[in-house]
C-alpha cells in the first residue's frame, strides 16, 4: 500500500466523504473494490441497488419509468449520506451518490440543477472515470448504450464544477495505479474548504 493511501498518513482535518463518479462502465466498481481492500469504506451505487430491487417487474427502472427511478435515486442517495459516519482517518467513497442522483433527476425532469445543502459534507475533490470503450459492457443492470453513457458523463462533467467541486479525471490504467492516484490526490490536495 502506498504511504498516501495509509489511513494513518492523513493528519489534518478534511472532509472524508469522497465522490467517485463518471462514465458508466469506466471502471468505478473495480476501483471501489480496490479502495475497500485497502481499508476504506465504500457506499454502493444507489442505481444498481434500485435496479436489483426492482428487477424484473418493478416500475422504478430507468428504462421503464426514468422519473420514478430518479426520484428513488435521490431519496436513496440522501439516506446513504444521512446514515454514513465520517471516519476520523481514511475515506468513505460514495459510488456515484447524491450529485449523480440529482444530475439524473434534473435531466429526466427537465428542471434546473441547484446546489444541494449537503454539498458541504463532501470533499471538494470528485473523481470521475472517463469514457473507456474497451472496458464498457452492457449487463442486466446497465442497459444503456455507450453513447448514452458518454452523454451522462458530459452532464456530470459540467455539473461538478457548477456545484463547487473540483473534478479530477482518472487515468485509464490498472486498478492499483488508479487507487494510488486517488489516494495521493486526496492526501496532497484535499482541504476542508
Amino acid at each position: 500500500m502506498s504511504p498516501a493511501c495509509s489511513k494513518n498518513s492523513l493528519r489534518r482535518r478534511v472532509r472524508r466523504f469522497v465522490i467517485l463518479s463518471g462514465c458508466s462502465g469506466g471502471g468505478k466498481s473495480t476501483l471501489l473494490e480496490e479502495l475497500r481492500r485497502r481499508g476504506h469504506t465504500v457506499v454502493e451505487e444507489p442505481g444498481r441497488r434500485i435496479v436489483r430491487e426492482e428487477m424484473p417487474e418493478g416500475e422504478a427502472l430507468p428504462w421503464r419509468d426514468p422519473v420514478k427511478f430518479a426520484e428513488r435515486l435521490v431519496a436513496m442517495a440522501r439516506a446513504d449520506l444521512a446514515n454514513a459516519t465520517e471516519p476520523q482517518m481514511g475515506w468513505t467513497f460514495f459510488d456515484r451518490g447524491l450529485i449523480d442522483a440529482l444530475v439524473a433527476h434534473t435531466h429526466v425532469t427537465k428542471t434546473p440543477l441547484t446546489r444541494p445543502p449537503e454539498t458541504h459534507l463532501f470533499n471538494r475533490l470528485a473523481f470521475l472515470t472517463p469514457p473507456w470503450r474497451e472496458i464498457y459492457r452492457i449487463d442486466s443492470e446497465r442497459q444503456h448504450s455507450f453513447e448514452e453513457a458518454i452523454a451522462e458523463y458530459d452532464r456530470l462533467l459540467a455539473a461538478f464544477p457548477a456545484l463547487g467541486f473540483e473534478p479530477i479525471i482518472l487515468p485509464k490504467t490498472d486498478v492499483e495505479a488508479r487507487a494510488d492516484f486517488v489516494c495521493e490526490a486526496l492526501a496532497t490536495r484535499s482541504a476542508s474548504s
